[in-house]
């Protein structure tokens, strides 16, 4: 629990589990030699949080390991599941817009270096997978939707900010405290669960809907309706 709040106060990079987590996948990788091509990452919930974490810090050194994240924590208000195509568009918009203003004001001289980090991590693709009706990841959805759409009415300025930032953690920072995002990342195969839940499911108290549609078994069954699509850091 204190790990998930660490997430949620975007301070999970500096606790012992993750430093212990890199570490870990550093000695792995010097013991088998090579590029880390032969090493595979992989987690659920949490500790997909905590892989994630592992594989951008792998990324940034130029070594891109192969990886499967399930369930992975997005640290934000689940606008996704509103109903409302409009109201959910005007959000993200609304969002992007402040998370920009906010980002350009306290960081307009590490702007260069911060834009140059994001795209050095573009050619690292991890493989996400997540449940629309997951309130804990299911914003992963409209995180990538929406820059895409950023793009087409040609807000690529502002979205390219907005992307690798967060409202949270550059508060955060205003106050002296070191923070980072683990969970935004620019690129992708996002591989969505569309499977309608059992009637059984749709029926239960809410936590079991929770936990069914956050649960790493929904992952195994048989007869999955998935659908998967690359998204490339545009920079």
């Amino acid at each position: 629990m204190k790990l998930d709040l660490k997430i949620l106060r975007h301070g999970l990079h500096r606790t012992s589990r993750s430093k212990i987590a890199i570490e870990t996948v550093r000695n792995m990788v010097a013991s088998v030699g090579g590029n880390g091509s032969n090493i595979w990452l992989a987690g659920h919930s949490l500790g997909s949080c905590i892989a994630l974490h592992s594989g951008k810090i792998m990324a940034k050194s130029g070594i891109f390991i192969e990886s499967f994240l399930f369930n992975p924590p997005f640290a934000s208000a689940p606008i996704e599941r509103i109903n409302s195509n409009k109201t959910k568009h005007s959000l993200r918009i609304a969002g992007s817009v402040l998370t920009a203003g906010l980002a350009i004001a306290m960081n307009s001289d590490k702007k260069s270096s911060s834009y140059d980090s994001f795209a050095a991590l573009s050619a690292w693709i991890p493989c996400l997978f997540v449940n629309p009706s997951d309130n804990i990841c299911s914003e992963y959805v409209g995180y990538f939707e929406h820059r895409r759409t950023m793009e087409e009415i040609g807000a690529c300025s502002i979205e390219k900010i907005a992307t690798q930032n967060s409202v949270g953690s550059l508060m955060i920072s205003a106050f002296g405290k070191e923070s980072e995002p683990v969970y935004l990342i620019p690129s992708d195969i996002l591989t969505v669960n569309l499977t309608p839940p059992p009637q059984s499911i749709m029926e239960a108290h809410w936590i079991h809907q929770c936990l069914e549609a956050h649960g790493i078994h929904q992952w195994w069954k048989p007869d999955l309706h998935l659908k998967s699509k690359l998204h490339k850091y545009k920079y």
